[in-house]
């Protein structure tokens, strides 16, 4: 008896493949990640080279290629840096937000106010805070940018957020974080990201607020198309070597 599997896809590779969700056909469960990817890359060849460097995600969080999946379970594949081609994957982003259960984290089509981001971190014991806050820029190299249009696996996003804040507060007890990031299009001099930090003292802001930039990049599922003048092109989580299973 054949059995099938939804598969989301997002960015340049739901561009590449057509559409944002996919249903395998499987013999039987479980499944391997590897065997899974197989199926897709064979199914869609057109698209097999991105295929085979995306990570899968399994119930929102990273899978190794070994990893059994069974009928119930939620599978994504997450592409890297790039692998848009100028088409038009439409997604439904209008007034979406999502959030932490402690609002500490935040994904949302609304623009982005730092002080609210802030003030979620600020407290009477700490004697530093800090807002890191990203912005469109026109000239990327000799490339004019006309708008950027962002893309989030919403729920996973916001898993891998919470994961940041988490392993700052390993890291640097005492010191809260708190991130809020827009998606849809963002046009030139707004607003893309804000994280928070408080700390005891200075030196430790400026530590955890880079630290959660550069983790944000390698793991969390968002993604950027840069629209120029004349074409376009997805960028991903990461550039270069890219492994959000790296420890």
């Amino acid at each position: 008896m054949e059995n099938c599997i939804k598969v989301l896809l997002f960015a340049g590779l739901a561009d590449r493949v057509g559409t944002s969700t996919l249903s395998i056909t499987v013999n039987q469960f479980p499944i391997t990640v590897q065997e899974l990817k197989n199926r897709i890359r064979d199914a869609y060849p057109q698209a097999s080279t991105l295929i085979d460097i995306s990570f899968t995600a399994v119930n929102q969080e990273y899978a190794t290629e070994d990893h059994l999946i069974t009928g119930e379970d939620e599978v994504a594949l997450i592409p890297p840096v790039s692998g848009g081609d100028g088409l038009s994957h439409e997604a439904e982003m209008k007034h979406t937000t999502g959030t932490t259960p402690d609002g500490m984290c935040v994904i949302t089509s609304e623009p982005l106010l730092p002080e609210e981001t802030l003030q979620k971190v600020l407290h009477p014991n700490h004697g530093a805070s800090l807002n890191f806050v990203g912005t469109t820029r026109e000239m990327t190299g000799d490339l004019r940018t006309v708008s950027l249009e962002y893309e989030a696996y919403i729920p996973m996003a916001l898993h891998e957020l919470q994961k940041i804040r988490d392993r700052i507060k390993d890291q640097w007890p005492g010191t809260t974080c708190a991130i809020s990031h827009r998606i849809g299009s963002v046009s030139i001099g707004e607003i893309s990201v804000v994280i928070a930090i408080s700390s005891p003292h200075r030196d430790i802001c400026y530590e955890a607020s880079r630290y959660a930039i550069e983790e944000l990049k390698r793991t969390v599922p968002i993604w950027k198309k840069e629209i120029w003048e004349d074409g376009s092109e997805w960028k991903g989580p990461q550039s270069g070597s890219w492994d959000p299973l790296a420890k």
